[in-house]
Formats: C-alpha cells, structure tokens, sequence
C-alpha cells in the first residue's frame, strides 16, 4: 500500500507543478523516471521476497510429525516365547492412535491361546484393503510365524504383509554359486545312502568338478563321470552343473538328518540366492522348490525358514498363474502351516485343490495318478491343438486348462480335496534318471502309499483316478493297504476308480520294447507291462477278487486309436481286451494313448462322464 501511495503522490507532483524551464525539463524527468522504476522494482523485490519466506514456512515439515510416521513404519518388538504356560502382554503398553487400534488389536488377537480367535484375526487381516503402507508394514514387522505362514495361505492377502528378504551374505572371493552348491553338497553325510542318492551325488561332483576346472583353465570339456552333455548342447555349462547338484540335493533332503545339514551350512540362503539368479529357469526353480518342500517337513527347521525370508517368495510363487510354480509353493507353505494342516506332503504330492486356506468344509478326496513318462500336471491338461501352449497361458481357463483336476474338477466340486502325485519313471535304462534305480510296479507302490498316507489320505472318502501304469500302481497300492492294519482306512473309505487305458493285461508297447531291447534297453517298468508278466498277471486275478469282494465302483475308459511314438512308430498301446478289468463299466473313445485323459473341452464327453462318476461315488458323502 505505501508502494501504491508513493507512486500517486509523485504522479500528482509531476502533473501540479510549475513548468520548468526547458533546458531542466529533460532531465528532471530522467530522474522522476528512475525515481518511480527504482521504487517500483524495490518493492516488487520485496514483495517477491515476502511471499517466498511465507510459502517457504508452509512448506516446512513438521520434524515430530515424521518421526511418529518413522515410528509407524519400523516396529521393534521383542522376541517372546509360544508358550501358552508364559503369560506376555506384549501390546498393552503400546501408545497408538485410534485409526491404528484395529491393526494392534488384530495382531494380538493372531496371538491369543484360542485357535478360532487366531483364524479369526488372519483372515479378517487377509480381508483388509483399506489399509495404508506403514499399517501392512506394521503387521510384517510384527506378526508372529504362525501368522506370517497363515497370511501366506490366505488367498486375499495382500503381498505387502510380507517384508523383503534379508540381505543375503557375499560369496567368498574368488568363488561362484556353483562352487558354493559343490561345497554344500559335499558337506553332507555321504555314507549309509540309498544307491540312487549316491549316483546322484557322485555324479553331480563329478561334473562340478570338470565344470570348475575346464572354466578355470579357459577350455569345456565334455565327460566327467562318463555322461556327456548331448542333451544340453544349448544350456549354460554351470547351469546344467547346477542342475545335477540340486537334483542331488533333493534326494538328500529326503533324509531329515541331511535337512539338519543343509540348514546349518547355509543352504537356505544359497537356494535363494539360485532361485533369484534364475528366475527365467521353471527347472531350477522347481528343484529349488522341492527341496525347500522337504526341509519344511522337519518343524524344528520352520522358524529358520521363516527368518531367512522365503515366506515373502512363497506368497508370490503361490499366486502365479504357473501351476506348477504355484503348486510347489502350496506344498511347502502346507507343510509350514501346523495351524491347520495336520498332513504332511512329500516330495510328489501335490494338493491342487484348495491351495489356501479355506472355510469350504473338505468332505472326500480325489487322487490323480499319472502312468509311464507321465507327471503330475502335464499329464491331466486339457487335450493340445494347434495353437501354440505358450499362448494359451494367459487365455481364460474356460477355453484352455493347462490342469483340468484344477480348473474344472475344483469348481464342479469345490468339497473336495484334490491331490496329484508325481513319480519318475523312464521307457528305457538309457533315460534313466538314476542308472542303479530299479524300481518295480511293488516298490513305486509302498513308496506311493507311505506318502499319501502321511497326506491323510484314508481319512476321508476316495476316489481314484488313474491312467495307463498308475492304474496298476493304483491296484497294488490297495492290495498291499489291505494287508496293513493302519492302513484299513483307504480301503474302508474307497468309493469308485476309474482307469483310463490302463493295460491290465499287458500293452503292445513292452512286446515292442523287448523285441529291440538291445537298441532300447527297456526299462524295468515296460518289462512288467509285458502280457506274459506273472506278476501283472498275479496282480490282475489278486486284484479283481478283491474288488468284487469290497463292492468298489468302477469305470474304465480305452482308446481306439493307435499312438505315434517318435516320428516312425505307430502303436496301439492298450487294446479293449487289455484295459477291460472284468468289473464295471468299459468305454471305447475315438483318441489316442496320450489323449484319453485329456478332455477336449469342459463339456467333453470324457470329462463330462468322468464328473458323473465322481459326483454318484461320493453322493452321499457329499451331501452330509
């Protein structure tokens, strides 16, 4: 305002005064001129100079404000013990805000002695979505194991309940992660193991060693234990190396005392470090996986496993849209999950169905498995066309299922629990994964049967669904169950099988297989599918007997159209004579071997007709 002033004042001198004389006309006005500029610029300058200082303070940050935000966002808490015995009110001092009481009273609820109040405040945790950053990050912080592990289970949770991993330690000088994978494996027991670990161990020292030394000498050399790499011509050296070794680990982390091992030499941070270097790897990653799915069946090992930050990768993995990713991550955040899983899954049980925690009453199981060259997923896809699969990975599982049990079968009938399970198995002792494996139709089935029993299976109405050798697998793991008192309950709760080409009295594919066995060296698997086998002979008359005496349901579907193996073979694998069992109903289909599990589409005959079954053999146990 005085600026303003100023200016009218001189404004009215200027035009008021006398006229001077002209020769002092001029540069009186210069001067007026620069007296009116000079003012006018200070005051601007100011003006410009208040307004900054003034917008400068409304800037400012509180400093207290950010240090309760810091104090929001990073919660120490003390370690307490489980012990229902010790009574620890670790909350009641906490100075909170009242939009932040819900988050601290849920987190110790999650701690509370009944297990319902704890179900309870995980899910009701997994259900938040108006929270901010720092209140997630405050349950990351804060929560416990149990539940940590439960929000992994939750289908609905949001992945910012989970802290980054730890950082992990640097490699020694000098060295690589398949030098360090060498060395772990190496550290292990190597004495008093089965011949199959053994081989796996041998070998993949063996060709770590040749790995090290021809990449340290500049020169790759193809060898080491007599296997050369004709199969991975392609590959990285080191990541085919890596490979041997972590196959080698999971059949160490088999034994629970290698497990102990593997954890104390640091192997958990070293398969984190592997699975993050090779996350364009499905391969090593899965292997990865099983690993840690076998250390988890150890509980003394879980709260290792939580520390070391794979909880945080596992509740990614779990919602991938990658079955079989998805599927080791479920096995493993399973057996973590002691809050409500009683069942332990061993390495090749898969639970496809529910894969989270679930409020859906599991009122009967339904047991997929797979038969010669099979797996637990491939196996049970929706039948290919002439798409390209990897196109078909983002489509809408209604028109293409990479695992129809999984997307069809689990919304059909969301009551039950559905299970596949995954065996090795070769054509040929060439492609044997363990050259000393020998592995009979008897042995696969005690070692099935051990496993899914620690699954649970047993304890709730079964149905069983198999194709080609799993049918066989099928019959002698239910002829040995009958044999064992704690096992009467799988037999006491099976509804129904169906068998989908299963050559229960020999397949042409071991008639050829033996008539060049010395090009193909056939396996021990193809030997006994031979029709003049006495032990799947043995098997057929034990087995039927049997059944007709347990009253079981039965349907048995065949192909009709013969297999092309390779580019010159063309072979009918199971004739009509060979699949029909004698008991229940048989149905010819217009495929192939490889096809006649893997329906065309949802409402396929074959699919269609297999969902009937299931529904009319478990009818009664579903309705109660």
């Amino acid at each position: 305002m005085s600026l303003a002033a100023y200016c009218v004042i001189c404004c009215r001198r200027m035009g008021t005064s006398t006229p001077p004389p002209k020769s002092s006309t001029y540069w009186r006005d210069i001067r007026n001129i620069i007296k009116f500029t000079g003012s006018l610029i200070l005051g601007g300058s100011l003006f410009i100079t208040y307004e900054v200082l003034a917008l400068k303070k409304s800037l400012t940050l509180d400093t207290q404000v950010i240090e309760r935000e810091k104090m929001k966002s990073y919660i120490y808490v003390h370690t307490v013990s489980l012990d229902k015995t010790e009574n620890h009110d670790t909350f009641s001092t906490v100075d909170i805000e009242d939009h932040d009481c819900a988050v601290w009273l849920l987190l110790r609820k999650s701690r509370s002695d009944d297990r319902a109040a704890r179900l309870q405040a995980v899910q009701e945790m997994s259900e938040a979505r108006h929270w901010h950053d720092y209140q997630y990050r405050i349950i990351a912080q804060a929560c416990d194991m149990r539940t940590l592990t439960g929000l992994a289970r939750s289908k609905d949770s949001d992945l910012r309940f989970f802290l980054r991993p730890p950082p992990l330690p640097s490699l020694k000088e000098d060295s690589s992660t398949e030098e360090e994978l060498r060395h772990l494996l190496a550290s292990l027991p190597q004495t008093d193991l089965d011949e199959c670990i053994q081989c796996f161990t041998a070998l993949a020292l063996s060709e770590s060693s040749q790995s090290l030394a021809a990449q340290k000498g500049g020169l790759w050399c193809f060898g080491g234990n007599g296997l050369p790499y004709a199969e991975s011509f392609g590959e990285v050296p080191s990541a085919t190396v890596e490979m041997f070794c972590l196959e080698a680990l999971v059949k160490h982390s088999e034994i629970p005392t290698h497990c102990d091992k593997i954890e104390a030499n640091g192997g958990l941070q070293l398969l984190q470090r592997l699975y993050q270097l090779h996350k364009d790897c499905p391969k090593v990653q899965r292997n990865i996986m099983r690993i840690l799915g076998n250390m988890a069946l150890n509980e003394h090992l879980h709260s290792t496993i939580v520390r070391s930050g794979w909880v945080s990768i596992l509740a990614e993995a779990i919602k991938s849209q990658h079955i079989m990713e998805a599927s080791h991550a479920a096995r493993t955040l399973a057996n973590l999950d002691r809050e409500t899983v009683p069942d332990k899954y061993h390495d090749g049980v898969y639970v496809l169905h529910p894969q989270y925690r679930t409020s859906q009453p599991i009122k009967a199981d339904v047991l997929f498995i797979h038969g010669l060259m099979g797996a637990a997923f491939k196996t049970w896809r929706q039948q290919d066309n002439d798409q390209d699969l990897t196109e078909k990975v983002s489509e809408d599982e209604t028109k293409y299922t990479t695992c129809w049990p999984k997307s069809w079968l689990a919304r059909d009938c969301p009551a039950l629990r559905i299970i596949s399970v995954e065996y090795d198995t070769s054509l040929s002792d060439w492609r044997a994964r363990c050259p000393t494996e020998r592995k009979s139709i008897a042995f696969r089935s005690n070692e099935l049967l051990r496993k899914l029993r620690a699954a649970g299976v047993g304890d709730r109405p079964v149905v069983w669904v198999s194709h080609s050798m799993g049918g066989l697998l099928v019959k002698k793991m239910l002829l040995e169950a009958s044999k064992r008192p704690e096992m009467n309950t799988i037999i006491n709760n099976t509804r129904g099988i169906i068998f989908y080409s299963v050559p229960h009295h020999g397949s042409h594919l071991a008639e050829y297989s033996v008539n060049i066995r010395y090009l193909l060296f056939p396996s021990l698997e193809v030997k006994e599918l031979s029709k003049d086998s006495p032990a799947l002979k043995t098997l057929q008359d034990d087995f039927l007997e049997f059944a007709k005496d347990k009253n079981f349901q039965v349907l048995s579907f065949v192909e009709t159209l013969p297999t092309y193996i390779g580019s010159m073979i063309k072979l009918h694998v199971v004739p009509l004579d060979s699949a029909d069992l004698g008991l229940g109903d048989l149905i010819p289909v217009d495929v192939n071997h490889l096809n006649i599990c893997k329906p065309k589409k949802k409402d396929a005959f074959l699919y269609q007709r297999t969902l009937q079954f299931i529904r009319d053999a478990l009818a009664k146990d579903l309705e109660n």
